[in-house]
């Protein structure tokens, strides 16, 4: 591996910039971007010791969509070897549709004096380019988010192109329209322990019940269909399900008034111990526990990484299945513990720095057929 310094970073365009929405330009400029960053990793990794076989995409929410969302737009020619989408898949979110994003795309150039959707639009379009960037970010910034059950939705995100952003990713997972590529995929048990703190600001007063099926419909069942579609076309596919709740990471105890659990294993509280940050985070030390399970989970994406096809089950992990489209010969070799369909890794339990095995319909039982993410349009 080698150790990034800053200048090795690649950034890529968000909001009106990297989702602009504007008519007769090429939509979801952001996607493109990390397109181009891992063409040119592939063009340029072995001059700096790497193998352009071995290259693993990762990312987290918006980006565990946006690594989903891959497999679908460059499933002829994917270039990576695996993908780990984490706390978000292409089910997670609905992507804005081209007269949405194009109707606030006209709210910001009008906001700035470009003229809206009764003017000429290359007209407009260059006249929003012309305009000055912070100008522009004040504009989109006051337009408003579609109603949501939840909480307010971001504006300018993916939007269906059908090359990069398509309509319904189930169908076209159901239908087997995607890169056959290794999948590591799951989420935190707790997802809306770090949303219910905006929930509470927002005066959302959701119920418990309320805020678990937000948690199920975003994110357990966006994991459990994802991994069940790859497991059924016999593509190599591990699922976990985070549940750390260490000191140094908790947002909240169950005394806040925030939920009976705290904030336990919240959006995003897995990232540190994979980056291995997790006391830079909260400046607390880690405990024992925290640094064996850091280790532990460093080792499962470098196994991944490694070999993509066997290198997780050789590290003691069960390929997965969901009990319901397939069952793999190999899905339990390795893993000695693996009994029966208890293929879902489950990550930190209790804190304990090793995996257990569960069957996921302990998790899955009241996921719906169709997911309906009710989350809403999504987090980039």
């Amino acid at each position: 591996m080698v150790d990034p310094t800053p200048t090795d970073w690649v950034s890529y365009r968000l909001g009106i910039f990297g989702f602009a929405g504007a008519p007769g330009v090429e939509k979801n400029a952001a996607l493109r971007d990390h397109r181009s960053a891992v063409e040119w990793v592939r063009d340029n990794i072995a001059g700096f010791g790497g193998d352009p076989s071995r290259i693993v995409i990762f990312g987290q929410s918006a980006g565990g969509a946006a690594v989903d969302y891959w497999a679908y737009a460059w499933k002829d020619d994917p270039i990576v070897s695996g993908l780990i989408p984490m706390s978000g898949t292409s089910l997670s979110f609905v992507p804005n549709t081209v007269e949405y994003s194009q109707s606030i795309w006209y709210n910001v150039s009008q906001t700035i004096g470009c003229g809206g959707a009764a003017n000429d639009s290359a007209d407009v379009v260059s006249c929003v380019r012309s305009a000055n960037m912070s100008a522009l970010l004040a504009a989109s910034a006051k337009v408003p988010g579609l109603p949501s059950v939840g909480l307010t939705q971001a504006t300018f995100h993916p939007t269906v192109d059908n090359m990069t952003v398509f309509a319904d990713y189930q169908q076209l997972s159901a239908d087997g329209s995607f890169a056959k590529i290794p999948l590591l995929v799951g989420n935190a048990d707790h997802e809306d322990g770090w949303y219910r703190i905006s929930g509470w600001a927002a005066k959302l007063n959701f119920t418990n019940a309320q805020w678990d099926l937000f948690t199920q419909r975003g994110f357990t069942c966006p994991s459990s269909l994802s991994a069940a579609y790859r497991a059924q076309y016999d593509v190599p596919t591990w699922r976990y399900r985070y549940h750390g709740d260490w000191d140094n990471l908790r947002l909240y105890n169950g005394s806040a008034g925030l939920g009976p659990r705290g904030s336990a294993a919240y959006h995003g509280s897995d990232l540190g111990l994979v980056f291995g940050t997790a006391q830079d985070i909260s400046g607390l030390p880690n405990s024992p526990a925290e640094n064996q399970y850091m280790k532990h989970v460093q080792g499962a994406w470098a196994a991944f990484a490694r070999d993509s096809q066997e290198g997780l089950t050789k590290y003691g992990w069960p390929m997965y299945n969901s009990g319901k489209h397939w069952e793999h010969p190999n899905a339990c070799f390795y893993a000695n513990t693996c009994k029966g369909n208890a293929t879902l890794v489950e990550l930190a339990y209790n804190n304990d720095p090793m995996p257990k095995f569960v069957n996921p319909t302990i998790y899955d039982a009241s996921c719906p057929a169709k997911n309906d993410p009710l989350p809403g349009r999504g987090a980039f």
